[in-house]
């Protein structure tokens, strides 16, 4: 009759909820990381908005005007080699460059959460057979690994996206399988099996929430890598196509101008990705800081 009212830990909600204000206060007196997450949060801002800031159509230009260097009047950021104007194409950029370093990330955590955590869970030959089978493509390097799979699949947007996130799925298993091993072992998963949860409750109550802080560390860290990786995907021709406005498609045009003395036109672009993924770094190391015990105790002192 009593067993219902003790199913679950009851500190456990409250212990989740604490370690969230604490970490919430810590990345908040991180003043690198709030910087960073200013620059992503106008970027995206900037990305959404698009039509409505975005001063030309990033696809029309006009070959009398081509190549003139930023500060030309109506043009800040100059015009490409098709007449371009490098400003609007920068804008509306965002959104395929964006959407290739984020969504291949959170699709590949969703499928590592649910490898990772079963087999660090379950454990055993299931366990071993599952993670085996993903470090067979830690023998493949990241960026040659992407590059072979996109040109199997083809240029385009989803194509890369594609590409870029089954790439990323044995990596993100990896710290989630070693972080759930590591959960498995302490003392509240054995109080949660003593108050009764079942196997379910204690992936989805007990374990999920520690589990989700080093994956969202990486994850974070893991976008900046992705979108340099998705802009060499477009600079190959492996990934996004021209004439789309993508900063890694701007790069590559650029490239063909570069040496006649116009290198503005693959240097803005470039100093874009650059900003980006600094920017999804900085903020990756803030959270991780924010998620340390030491340093958030040290933060309230």
């Amino acid at each position: 009759m009593t067993t219902a009212t003790v199913r679950t830990p009851p500190t456990t909600t409250w212990r989740h909820r604490s370690q969230f204000r604490l970490a919430t206060r810590a990345l908040a007196r991180d003043k690198v990381a709030v910087g960073a997450l200013v620059v992503l949060t106008l970027v995206v801002l900037v990305a959404i908005f698009a039509p409505l800031i975005s001063p030309y159509d990033p696809l029309l230009g006009d070959p009398t005007i081509r190549l003139l260097p930023p500060g030309t009047p109506g043009h800040l950021l100059g015009l490409d080699g098709q007449g371009r104007d490098i400003l609007s194409r920068l804008i509306w950029g965002g959104r395929y460059s964006l959407s290739v370093a984020i969504v291949p990330v959170l699709c590949a955590g969703v499928v590592a959460l649910v490898l990772g955590m079963v087999a660090g869970y379950s454990g055993g030959r299931w366990g071993e057979l599952v993670m085996r089978v993903l470090d067979v493509v830690f023998a493949f390097p990241i960026v040659l690994f992407a590059i072979a799979i996109a040109a199997v699949l083809g240029p385009g947007l989803v194509n890369s996206m594609l590409a870029i996130g089954i790439t990323l799925v044995p990596y993100m298993a990896r710290v989630v399988y070693t972080a759930t091993v590591q959960e498995s072992a302490k003392d509240y998963v054995e109080a949660a099996r003593a108050a009764g949860l079942t196997e379910v409750e204690i992936l989805g109550k007990q374990l999920l929430p520690n589990v989700l802080s080093p994956l969202v560390v990486y994850a974070t860290t893991l976008a900046g890598l992705v979108i340099v990786l998705a802009a060499g995907l477009s600079f190959l021709g492996v990934g996004i196509t021209p004439p789309a406005p993508d900063w890694g498609v701007m790069t590559s045009d650029g490239r063909q101008v570069l040496l006649e003395g116009y290198a503005h036109v693959a240097t803005i672009p470039g100093l874009m990705i650059f900003i980006v993924a600094i920017a999804f770094n900085l903020l990756g190391d803030g959270i991780r800081d924010a998620l340390d015990p030491h340093k958030q105790t040290g933060s309230r002192t």
